[in-house]
C-alpha cells in the first residue's frame, strides 16, 4: 500500500474526547470535555420541536439561512458596536471548529507562519498543520498567563501572516485586557498580519473582567477574522452552529472553502436558533450569573480541599496543579484518577507547547449535584494518591 498523508502522520486522537470515553468506561464524573449537563433554553427547544414538524428540512443557502445571518449580525452589533453586513460579511459553519479551519485555509498558504499562544485549544495546532502552515508558539506564563511583548514581536518578525487569539481563553480562563489586545493589534498592523479570534466564551466572563472585541480596536476591523459559535452561549454543543465574521474579501474566500468542506449548516437547527439570537440582555446577564455560581461552587470546593489552581477570569475551565503528587506523566495521572478517584480531567500537556506536566484541566459547566459529586470524589484524591504508579 502507498504511504498515507505525511501531513497528518504526527496526529493523535483528541486527548479531550479520549478522556470522555475513559470517563464513560469507568462511570466517572466527566469534567474533561467541555459540554454542560443541563438543558438549553426552553424557548429554543420548543421552537426546535415546531421546526421538526413544519421545516425547513432541505439545504439552506450554503453560507447560512438569511434570517439566521441577519439575527447574528444584529446580535454582534449589539454587543460589539460593529455593524456587519449579513450578506457579505458572515458565513455560517458547522461549529466554530469548521469556522477556524475554513478561515485558516482561506488566509494561509503552505509554508506561511501562524502565531499561537500557549497554552492553546488543541485544534489550533492541527488546523495550522492541515493548512500547511508552520506554528510559532508564544508562551502565556502562569499563574497570570501574561505574555512577553518582545517575544510576541519576535514571532511577527519571523514573518507570521496570522495570529490565533482565543479570548476568553481555553484552557487557562484568561481574559485579555484592552492594553494586551492593543499590543497584539499594533503588531498585527505593523507586520501586516491577520488576527483570527476564537470568541466562543464571549458571554462567560467573571466580574470585574470584560470581554473586548478585537475587531473594535483601531485599525483592526478589516484584519480581524472572528470565529464563534452558539455552542457555549446557549448550551447547544451538539447543534454545531458556528460562524465567521470578516471583511467581504475574506468572507468571499471563506464561503468557497466552506462550500467544499461541509456544504452548509443544518437548516432546522438554524431556524430554531434564531429564537436564541433574539434573546434580550436579561438572558446574557442570567448566563453570566449562572456561570459565576458554578465557578464559585467548584473553585470554592477546590480551595476548601487545599488544592492549588488558577481561578479563571472567563470561560469555564480550571487548571489545577498536581505537583504535590509527584506527577511526571499527566496523561497517566488523568487516566488513573478517572478510574480510581472517579473524576475525569484533561492532562495539561495537551494544551502546552512547553514541557508542562504538572497541570490538569477541569471544566465546571455542570449542575450543582454533578460538581458536588466531583468534589466529594476529589476529597479522596490524597488518600488514594499512593496507589498511583507511573
Amino acid at each position: 500500500m502507498r504511504e498515507l498523508s505525511e501531513r497528518t502522520s504526527e496526529f493523535t486522537d483528541s486527548v479531550i474526547r479520549r478522556m470522555t470515553r475513559i470517563a464513560n468506561r469507568y462511570g466517572a464524573v466527566n469534567l474533561s470535555q467541555g459540554f454542560p449537563d443541563f438543558d438549553p433554553p426552553k424557548a429554543m427547544t420548543d421552537r426546535l420541536a415546531q421546526v421538526a414538524g413544519e421545516g425547513p428540512h432541505q439545504y439552506a443557502l450554503t453560507w447560512g439561512a438569511q434570517n439566521f445571518r441577519e439575527a447574528l449580525a444584529d446580535k454582534y452589533e449589539h454587543f460589539s458596536g460593529i455593524k456587519v453586513d449579513p450578506d457579505s460579511e458572515i458565513v455560517v459553519t458547522c461549529g466554530s471548529t469548521e469556522a477556524m479551519m475554513a478561515s485558516m485555509m482561506s488566509v494561509v498558504n503552505p509554508g506561511d507562519k501562524v502565531v499561537i499562544f500557549s497554552p492553546f485549544y488543541e485544534n489550533y495546532g492541527a488546523d495550522t498543520i492541515l493548512s500547511g502552515a508552520q506554528p510559532i508558539y508564544v508562551p502565556l506564563v502562569p499563574p497570570a498567563f501574561d505574555f512577553d511583548a518582545e517575544l510576541l514581536e519576535d514571532a511577527f518578525r519571523q514573518g507570521a501572516k496570522a495570529l490565533i487569539l482565543c479570548n476568553p481563553s481555553n484552557p487557562c480562563g484568561k481574559v485579555f485586557t484592552y492594553d494586551e489586545l492593543k499590543i497584539i493589534a499594533d503588531l498585527a498592523i505593523k507586520y501586516d498580519a491577520y488576527v483570527i479570534t476564537d470568541e466562543v466564551y464571549e458571554h462567560i466572563v467573571y466580574a470585574p473582567n470584560k470581554h473586548i472585541y478585537m475587531a473594535s480596536l483601531p485599525g483592526m476591523r478589516e484584519r480581524t477574522i472572528v470565529c464563534n459559535s452558539l455552542s457555549k452561549t446557549y448550551s447547544i454543543t451538539g447543534w454545531r452552529l458556528g460562524y465567521v465574521i470578516a471583511n467581504p474579501q475574506v468572507i468571499d474566500r471563506v464561503k468557497k472553502v466552506h462550500d467544499f468542506l461541509t456544504v452548509g449548516a443544518a437548516a432546522p437547527l438554524m431556524e430554531a436558533a434564531v429564537t436564541g439570537l433574539k434573546f434580550g440582555d436579561d438572558y446574557y446577564e442570567g448566563l453570566a450569573a449562572h456561570y459565576t455560581h458554578m465557578k464559585e461552587l467548584f473553585c470554592g470546593g477546590l480551595k476548601n480541599l487545599g488544592f492549588t489552581f488558577t481561578e479563571p477570569q472567563g470561560a469555564y475551565y480550571v487548571l489545577m496543579d498536581v505537583s504535590e503528587f509527584g506527577v511526571k506523566d499527566d496523561v497517566k495521572f488523568c487516566e488513573w484518577m478517572t478510574e480510581h478517584v472517579g473524576v475525569a480531567a484533561v492532562p495539561g500537556s495537551s494544551f502546552f507547547r512547553e514541557d508542562v506536566h504538572n497541570l490538569i484541566r477541569f471544566h465546571f459547566a455542570k449542575k450543582d449535584e454533578t460538581l458536588n459529586a466531583a468534589l466529594d470524589n476529589l476529597a479522596t484524591l490524597r488518600a488514594k494518591a499512593d496507589g498511583f504508579k507511573e
